[in-house]
């Protein structure tokens, strides 16, 4: 089972990686420079790219599929849940203190 999944896992990884390759198109329009370096800093020119991104369209269709049919009996159970107790700082003035309203 565990090998199944490891094998599944990997055709996702490769697939979402050769979609990501496929769907993003970057180009450098601009080639980078560095600064003239004296007693100041002087010009320089970062890199500037243009990227054209696909795009994704989801939709949806009508389809037939078989499904399980469970049927569910409900019953109660005491259980423990958690609670939440808020308790205000004790050096509060009574006129801040709004749990007391």
């Amino acid at each position: 089972m565990k090998t199944a999944a490891a094998i599944v896992l990997s055709v996702v990884a490769v697939a979402a990686i050769g979609f990501s390759v496929y769907m993003v198109d970057v180009d450098q329009t601009e080639e980078a420079a560095l600064p003239d370096v004296e007693i100041s800093v002087e010009g320089g020119n970062l890199p500037e790219f243009e990227a054209n991104v696909g795009s994704v369209t989801v939709t949806e269709e009508q389809a037939t599929i078989e499904v399980p049919n469970v049927e569910v009996k409900m019953e109660e159970e005491e259980v423990t849940v958690p609670g939440l107790e808020i308790t205000p700082p004790s050096d509060a003035d009574e006129s801040d203190n709004l749990a007391s309203n």
